[in-house]
């Protein structure tokens, strides 16, 4: 049975097809994009939780932090992406593909790090991989609702 990421990493697969599409009612960026940020954001983040020492974690508590994770919503431009996830200039579809597959293997190789290994989040402090994972679903739903509004009103 697949999890939740790979569902969603499959939706955003769907959409590479409408990369170059565009409503700047909706977003500045192209859906290309938009996927491209999410799988960087997968990607980087996984990578960080791997490469993390679960005795330095320590609990933080942030208001917005148990807003977004309780509501399961993340409000449009309101945040600003880190540089690091921030696409290039020129997504390309064979990029997307590759960050596609390097993310189908980051997920899988998620399920053998341990649950108190922890990604250091910009705005939320540290999330454990429980947490970790839930951000990452919730910020690739908020980002295919983006690429859903706009697919649905391009010209």
């Amino acid at each position: 049975m697949k999890n939740n990421l790979a569902t969603l990493l499959d939706q955003l697969e769907n959409h590479i097809q409408y990369s170059e599409s565009t409503n700047f009612l909706v977003s500045q960026s192209t859906v290309g994009w938009q996927i491209e940020h999410s799988l960087l954001t997968i990607n980087g983040i996984i990578t960080a939780i791997q490469n993390s020492n679960p005795k330095e974690y320590s609990w933080q508590f942030s208001f917005m932090k148990w807003i977004i994770l309780a509501t399961k919503k993340i409000p449009r431009g309101k945040a600003k992406a880190p540089k690091v996830v921030v696409p290039k200039e020129g997504v390309t579809i064979a990029n997307l593909e590759q960050h596609l597959a390097k993310a189908r293997d980051a997920i899988k190789a998620l399920e053998f790090v341990s649950k108190n290994h922890f990604f250091k989040h910009p705005y939320f402090g540290n999330l454990k991989k429980k947490q970790t994972i839930l951000f990452l679903e919730i910020h690739t739903q908020h980002h295919l609702k983006i690429i859903r509004d706009i697919v649905r009103t391009a010209n």
